[in-house]
């Protein structure tokens, strides 16, 4: 390799680790999003869900799951043999001890890390249709299953050489069997459109209908617990996005670069939709509307961040951020219960970017002189986005119903209506019913220095009380 060849494979690899470590980064934030939009009696169930995520699939990617999605051993171009590289063996280092090089220039092992950062954020998004009423063993249960079943065999089909991504298989070759100019139209899934949004936000719908709404939905939901954490976690998703778009890129060059800026441009223009959705429809905006705005955008962005121009992503994140912002309400015109919004957010505006980028496709979009070519992206953005919603429904479902009739979804009535934090995990969030200390000064002493404290056996009603002097 030349010098010029082995510094840019450094800077490519940095930019992956930097990148692999901002998508980390968004499962935590998505547990402080999610955890403020939670009633305050199960916002740490409902972050501790982001965290059983991240901890299952982690193990998980070890052991199978990167062999299932990027082996070399395909099943019917679905997925590949979970035993090829079972536990990272032949992935790492070879028999010298070097580490392999991956398809990019750099460590095979950085691809490993970046790509499981994906599967765990994919499936803790699921959890928030879930809140405050579901057990937590099952919900670690239904991690492994799920992202085995149904995240790894979309990774390997739409980016792994799967029936999804390779030409001679796509299904623009299938459809259309002709080429325009030297390349076939092939779908365009940048950096997780249908693998990631479309996929888990399907499962999150058919789990909020298989389990069922809350006792007290719609009338009697609590109001989130805590909006400055919401802005914070979206504030922190926000950031780690530059890894999730920028990273996908593979290298540290100018279509890092495109999608780092479209990524940005798409959240921002997504706010301002969303909000003033809400001011024409509602009279007014709020900040969890602003915080789901950038989440909408940033959605939207996914499967289009290197594929349109700036100007692509204002309005693929404008419209995206209205449409999000509509999506929102119906669960209340339908009766499901999704409980943080994850259909309208995620579904909704993963459905808007995959299709829709067919219209601002650089150069191949109906809008921006694509001509024929742009009318079969349609084509082909619409089929993969419906393949991607049908494979994750279906599976879930399955999932859903074994894991219903063998370890139960739901958790008891006293749990859920007096909280899953105490009955659960037996802690709680705030603890703002705890005990009140009052500290009780010595006459001969100055009422500045405390001599000691007595704790009430039961809180006040009231504010803490002045200090006393006896």
């Amino acid at each position: 390799m030349s010098p010029d060849a082995t510094m840019a494979a450094s800077g490519n690899a940095a930019w992956l680790l930097i990148s692999a470590a901002l998508v980390l980064l968004m499962t935590p934030a998505l547990a402080l999003f999610y955890g403020g939009m939670t009633s305050r009696k199960a916002t740490l169930n409902m972050m501790l869900m982001s965290f059983g995520a991240l901890g299952v699939v982690s193990v998980v990617y070890v052991l199978w799951g990167w062999s299932m999605s990027y082996g070399s051993q395909s099943v019917a171009g679905i997925f590949s043999n979970p035993f090829e590289f079972f536990g990272l063996r032949n992935s790492l280092v070879d028999a010298d001890g070097r580490y392999i090089e991956g398809a990019s220039g750099y460590a095979n092992v950085i691809d490993v890390a970046f790509q499981m950062t994906f599967a765990i954020i994919s499936t803790a998004i699921i959890s928030g249709a879930l809140a405050e009423r579901v057990k937590f063993n099952t919900w670690l249960v239904f991690s492994g299953v799920w992202v085995t079943l149904v995240y790894f065999p979309l990774a390997h089909m739409v980016w792994g050489g799967g029936i999804l991504s390779h030409a001679e298989f796509s299904i623009s070759s299938w459809m259309f069997g002709v080429t325009d100019g030297e390349a076939t139209i092939v779908p365009i899934d940048f950096a997780g459109g249908t693998v990631v949004h479309i996929s888990a936000a399907t499962a999150a719908l058919v789990l909020a209908l298989m389990v069922g709404r809350r006792r007290a939905f719609p009338t009697g939901i609590a109001k989130p617990s805590n909006l400055p954490a919401v802005m914070l976690g979206a504030g922190l998703l926000l950031f780690g996005w530059f890894g999730f778009n920028g990273g996908s890129a593979f290298a540290a060059d100018g279509l890092a670069g495109l999608a780092w800026l479209n990524t940005l441009v798409s959240a921002a223009a997504a706010m301002l939709g969303w909000l003033l959705y809400e001011r024409l429809r509602h009279g007014g905006a709020t900040s969890l509307g602003g915080a789901s705005g950038i989440i909408a955008g940033l959605v939207a962005i996914t499967p289009a961040a290197g594929a349109v121009s700036p100007l692509g992503a204002i309005f693929l994140g404008f419209c995206g951020g209205v449409l999000a912002a509509w999506g929102a309400g119906l669960k209340y015109r339908f009766g499901f219960d999704d409980s943080l919004d994850v259909v309208g957010v995620h579904l909704v505006a993963g459905l808007w970017g995959t299709v829709g980028l067919a219209l601002v496709a650089a150069d191949t979009g109906l809008l921006t002189g694509g001509g024929l070519d742009g009318l079969r992206l349609l084509v082909i953005q619409t089929v993969i986005a419906l393949v991607a919603m049908v494979f994750s429904g279906v599976i879930t479902a399955l999932i859903a119903l074994v894991l219903g009739r063998t370890m139960g979804w739901r958790v008891g009535k006293l749990a859920e209506s007096e909280g899953i934090d105490l009955h659960v995990h037996r802690e709680g969030a705030y603890d703002l019913a705890g005990p009140v200390t009052r500290h009780v000064i010595p006459r001969s002493l100055p009422v500045t220095e405390p001599e000691g404290e007595v704790r009430l056996s039961t809180p006040l009603p009231t504010a803490i009380p002045k200090m006393e002097q006896r």
